[in-house]
């Protein structure tokens, strides 16, 4: 497969919808933490008109390569990168202009293996928030970064633990949403009966506040749990009517994009794909698992557009509201292999993260790396 390297620079302040990755710690922090005080989650609001029914995708330029097992990517302010790796532990700042990087460190507790490691990022109020597989669960963790610190990332302390862990379907993206909440999506660990168990924190997306606690407005009293019936969830993003939406991957069939609603049911494992059964949400839009294994995605210019593993391709869903507005639409197919992370950077730009190096892609010079895209 040819993936190019083009050598153009391009500046640019990034916007980060997605991130997320978790550490060990003491002092553990349950799930059915009391909550605190904050917003509940936006309702819908009118939305644009409706997308070109046709998209259009060009690579401006790579910002940096040589990235090992890269997953979760956030913005610092000012527009400087983080990126972890999933199987190396580590954080690396990734300078937004030049593509310089600044190795932060290893992040402690973090114990790799199969699907799971050092997984999603999300930045805020001067903490740095990571999803991670440690020794018995996933958990979510956080650390202090810059002020007086430099490029030091201080200890991590415990935002929510007991998430559960396993050799494939960690789920692991975290990012903030418009109402200020942390939320999560997590994996059944290929315990099918997890995604079902509103007790369990397995097959959900979770909703919390950024110190861990159940959020104001969540469906379920005492609980972070928002929807549950998830496979294994790796895409989360908001649009600008503040609605959300989830990718996740199906078994053997389908591979869905849906729109999340509190405390609805989204079928798994009863249900893969459309299902039209009572009781559970159908996908807004679904693809062979050939075509697709979605992980992360993003909203930009009227689409959500989804980095595809397996598919090696990326995905454009235009929108209408809550409602697909049209077929969707791959790029880049095969051009750069696995693609793993898309991020938002800012009107018709995004930042699309390569995952060749993750023990299933077949690495080719230059392996991994950021690329900065141009859509409509």
């Amino acid at each position: 497969m040819s993936r190019p390297v083009v050598k153009a620079l391009w500046g640019a302040a990034v916007l980060v919808l997605v991130a997320g990755c978790s550490s060990g710690g003491t002092g553990e922090r349950p799930g059915t933490a009391p909550p605190t005080t904050v917003s509940a989650p936006p309702s819908s609001r009118s939305s644009p008109s409706a997308p070109p029914s046709e998209g259009r995708v060009s690579v401006a330029g790579t910002l940096t390569e040589g990235l090992k097992s890269p997953w979760g990517l956030a913005e610092l302010p000012g527009g400087d990168l983080l990126v972890s790796s999933r199987d190396e532990r580590t954080i690396t700042r990734v300078d937004g202009r030049t593509g310089a990087k600044t190795p932060l460190g290893e992040v402690p507790g973090v114990v790799p293996g199969g699907e799971g490691g050092l997984l999603g990022l999300a930045v805020r109020d001067g903490w740095v928030y990571a999803y991670l597989t440690a020794a018995s669960d996933n958990r979510i963790v956080r650390m202090r970064y810059g002020g007086g610190e430099g490029d030091r990332l201080g200890p991590p302390e415990p935002v929510l633990t007991g998430i559960p862990k396993g050799f494939v379907h960690n789920g692991g993206r975290i990012a903030f949403g418009p109402d200020g909440m942390l939320y999560a999506g997590t994996g059944e660990t290929g315990r099918t009966g997890l995604a079902q168990d509103r007790a369990s924190l397995g097959g959900k997306i979770l909703r919390m506040t950024p110190e861990g606690g159940p959020a104001p407005g969540n469906p379920f009293p005492g609980s972070v749990v928002y929807s549950y019936g998830h496979r294994n969830v790796q895409g989360l993003a908001w649009d600008p009517a503040g609605r959300l939406w989830a990718a996740e991957f199906g078994q053997n069939t389908w591979d869905e994009l849906n729109l999340v609603e509190p405390g609805r049911n989204y079928g798994w494992p009863e249900a893969e794909g459309r299902a039209g059964r009572s009781g559970f949400v159908d996908p807004v839009a679904q693809w062979p698992t050939s075509e697709a294994s979605p992980s992360g995605i993003a909203y930009a210019r009227g689409a959500i557009w989804m980095a595809g593993l397996r598919g090696e391709r990326l995905w454009r869903v235009p929108l209408s509201g809550a409602e697909r507005s049209g077929d969707p639409e791959a790029f880049l197919t095969g051009e750069y292999g696995r693609l793993r992370t898309v991020v938002a950077a800012g009107g018709d730009r995004l930042w699309l993260v390569t995952s060749e190096t993750d023990t299933r892609g077949t690495p080719g010079p230059g392996d991994d790396r950021i690329l900065r895209l141009e859509v409509r």
